[in-house]
């Protein structure tokens, strides 16, 4: 008989160790960021549905730094007692994780924030972000944090956010290679080819990412395809926007393609 492979297993930073109470609270602001969240971004004149697509997409990013701004502005949430005075989350670029919590000066690092916005009302109804890192550059504290957000009016306004899903990246870094290799239904290779010489917050030009040996669908990676996050983007889809259900938003916008 074929030996039973046994899933990947949610892991939380030890409790002794020396930043646990610091990672917690930051895992609690996340939580309650979107009633901090304050946007520069306006769009007073309304988009036209047939462009609102390309509207998500390019302010993705932008988003994206605002969350961290706000994370910053609410350091009094999670450090109250200044003890990470020289610390602050800054973004990276084209490296993992997006977002690091470190001290400049020193270049001493606590943690990592791979982060995704997720336009609730883009073409494909669920996240389409990748993550392909391996499981090895992800310390057991990062975190992988996908923030949903619409314009207030929908077609304009300011941009909101909603309750961030929040994982651990490590996590799904192995969920999504057990899903590849274990769950799904495939006739063809489930062979995945993962990095060796790399390790956690690694330089732009580390090679980081695991690849499949085949991947005709171009699936590997989606997170939102493997099942993951399935409750999530399902009560996601709830929202009521302007008191009718995001659902029939995104029925109307494709109405209108």
């Amino acid at each position: 008989m074929p030996t039973e492979v046994i899933p990947p297993e949610h892991k939380s930073p030890s409790k002794d160790w020396e930043h646990f109470e610091l990672w917690t609270k930051i895992n609690h602001v996340l939580k309650e960021i979107p009633s901090h969240f304050r946007s520069v971004i306006s769009i007073s004149g309304g988009i036209n549905a047939t462009e609102i697509y390309a509207f998500g997409s390019v302010l993705g990013v932008t988003i994206e730094e605002e969350v961290v701004r706000t994370l910053n502005d609410l350091r009094d949430d999670w450090d109250p007692d200044n003890k990470y005075e020289n610390y602050k989350f800054l973004r990276q670029a084209e490296t993992f994780p997006d977002v690091l919590l470190l001290n400049p000066n020193m270049r001493d690092i606590i943690m990592g924030i791979e982060l995704k916005s997720w336009y609730l009302l883009a073409k494909e109804s669920e996240p389409s972000f990748r993550f392909t890192v391996t499981p090895r550059v992800c310390n057991i504290q990062d975190l992988l944090v996908v923030v949903p957000w619409v314009f207030s009016n929908v077609l304009s306004g300011n941009p909101i956010i909603f309750s961030p899903y929040i994982e651990s990246a490590r996590y799904v870094a192995e969920y999504k290679n057990y899903w590849w290799q274990h769950v799904r239904k495939a006739n063809d290779s489930t062979e995945i080819r993962s990095p060796v010489n790399c390790g956690p917050y690694p330089d732009a030009r580390d090679n980081i990412s695991d690849s499949p040996s085949e991947d005709r669908g171009k699936n590997f990676g989606r997170v939102a395809r493997n099942g993951i996050m399935d409750d999530y983007v399902k009560s996601s889809k709830e929202i009521d926007l302007l008191g009718i259900p995001l659902n029939n938003w995104i029925k109307f916008l494709k109405d209108r393609r």
